[in-house]
């Protein structure tokens, strides 16, 4: 079987060139998954994230905002964009996508978004590019209606998951580690139940060297039934926001090394692509490809 990959037109909101979000990353990556030959039969096509759903993770107030475009200046300035009715939209898609990558790797073992990994949006309100938390919305669906019972998320983008961290601060369920550059976005970091931060220009090796106790660490503390992985590539070392050195290669062993740890144990994952910033859309894109590349050596 092939490896089950999500995605919707939706997810690229059809931002400007010049925005520093670079949106048009979405729809290329699907491209090139196309391209290259990784989709087979077609992608999975999520719905939009209902809200009940969201509201499981954020405030009904701040819901209530993005999905009647509403949400104050204040709250739009620390998310880095406008809240307009395409954003609002490929919100709830990239949300709904992560859910129905979750239920597909709940099925198969191993599913991957082609976005997700909004981590720094809060139960009150979005920040850092994130409109909605899909990892925590999703997690908090599985969890809620008792389809799993206790959840491991293993963030690697190279910015702290704060908002997801702070949403799970005091469930004893879901269990957050994040690796993330110390003097990296944001400012004022939130507490994981695991944090790890790291030098500016840690390279692979260090960074790779990190893995093996870390894996074991987050397994034995969790034991999780299933595995959200963040594989943000804004560790690259070519990243416009990231301060760490890592390569194409480095990421990709960093993602063998996380999905093969967890599918050697039989446990599900499902794979996100978090952040990675870059003027030039195609490198983009492909680095992102690493991530659906290397979880297809599992299948």
């Amino acid at each position: 079987m092939p490896l089950p990959l999500v995605h919707h037109p939706a997810f690229d909101a059809l931002f400007d060139e010049a925005h520093r979000f670079p949106m048009r990353k979405f729809t290329r990556l699907a491209e090139i998954l196309v391209e290259d030959g990784l989709v087979q039969g077609g992608f999975h096509v999520p719905a939009p994230a209902p809200v009940e759903a969201l509201e499981l993770a954020h405030d009904a107030a701040y819901v209530e905002a993005v999905l009647t475009q509403t949400v104050s200046p204040a709250i739009e300035k620390n998310i880095g964009f406008p809240v307009d009715a395409r954003v609002a939209l490929r919100s709830r898609c990239a949300t709904g996508g992560t859910l129905l990558a979750a239920r597909l790797a709940l099925d198969g073992g191993l599913a991957c978004n082609t976005a997700g990994g909004s981590h720094h949006a809060n139960r009150e309100g979005g920040a850092g590019f994130s409109v909605f938390n899909d990892v925590a919305v999703a997690a908090a669906t599985l969890l809620h209606e008792g389809t799993i019972g206790r959840v491991l998320v293993f963030d690697c983008d190279v910015h702290q998951g704060d908002g997801t961290a702070r949403i799970f601060a005091d469930d004893p369920l879901v269990y957050t580690l994040s690796m993330h550059g110390e003097r990296n976005y944001p400012m004022e970091k939130a507490r994981s139940d695991c944090d790890v931060p790291l030098p500016d220009g840690m390279e692979d090796e260090a960074y790779l060297a990190l893995l093996p106790d870390l894996l074991a660490h987050g397994l034995s503390a969790a034991r999780p039934d299933l595995v959200f992985y963040n594989a943000g590539v804004d560790p690259h070392r070519d990243d416009r926001l990231g301060r760490l050195s890592l390569s194409d290669a480095g990421l990709a062993e960093r993602d063998r090394r996380v999905i093969g740890f967890f599918r050697e144990r039989d446990v599900p994952v499902v794979g996100v692509i978090g952040g990675g910033y870059s003027r030039d859309i195609e490198r983009l894109a492909r680095r992102h490809t690493i991530l659906h590349r290397t979880a297809a050596e599992f299948i």
